[in-house]
């Protein structure tokens, strides 16, 4: 049973942080798993005509197709281990009574665990579905996780920059007191 006065227990807060990351990880796998079984076959389904399509696309580099050679999967599964690792580390760190830096580093956690699971599920590399742009101007295809770590960065820094204005600044110079030349 977990104690109130026990200071290693999980807080409020690092439970947001585990149950955003969970979030992302359950609806992330579900979604790649419809668009594989639904988009397999066909070259995209039109949602908002040209504007925003479902195109499934296997992604073995990183954001924006960044790619590094015969050894992407794997330079990239390491660094999504190592960034899980360094945002949990981050969430037990944080200042108690942050739910908004929990939840940021949460959202981040869940995306890039949500894509370290299809690098290691498939080497195919990871399941992209969502096409946005207009006719031969596209964003890179992206999916659930991929929007999580976007949103989930925003907000971490808003977090951290709330964190800093928060912060005592410096001590105010003293105001200069002259004489009166009387």
């Amino acid at each position: 049973m977990e104690s109130a006065a026990d200071p290693a227990a999980p807080g409020r807060e690092q439970r947001i942080f585990a149950i955003a990351a969970a979030a992302v990880i359950v609806v992330d796998l579900i979604t790649k798993l419809v668009a594989e079984a639904t988009l397999l076959r066909t070259p995209g389904i039109s949602v908002l005509g040209d504007w925003f399509q479902l195109r499934l696309v296997y992604n073995q580099g990183a954001a924006f197709g960044l790619h590094l050679g015969q050894h992407s999967r794997w330079i990239f599964l390491t660094v999504a281990v190592v960034a899980v690792v360094v945002l949990r580390r981050m969430s037990q760190t944080s200042p108690p009574g942050d739910w908004f830096r929990q939840l940021s580093l949460g959202l981040v956690a869940g995306g890039a665990a949500g894509n370290l699971i299809d690098r290691v599920r498939s080497t195919r590399g990871v399941v992209d579905f969502l096409d946005v742009g207009i006719g031969a101007l596209r964003w890179p295809t992206f999916n659930v996780a991929d929007i999580a770590v976007s949103c989930g960065a925003i907000a971490l820094v808003v977090s951290m920059w709330r964190e800093d204005a928060r912060q005592p600044g410096p001590p105010a110079a003293p105001a200069f007191q002259g004489h009166d030349a009387e």
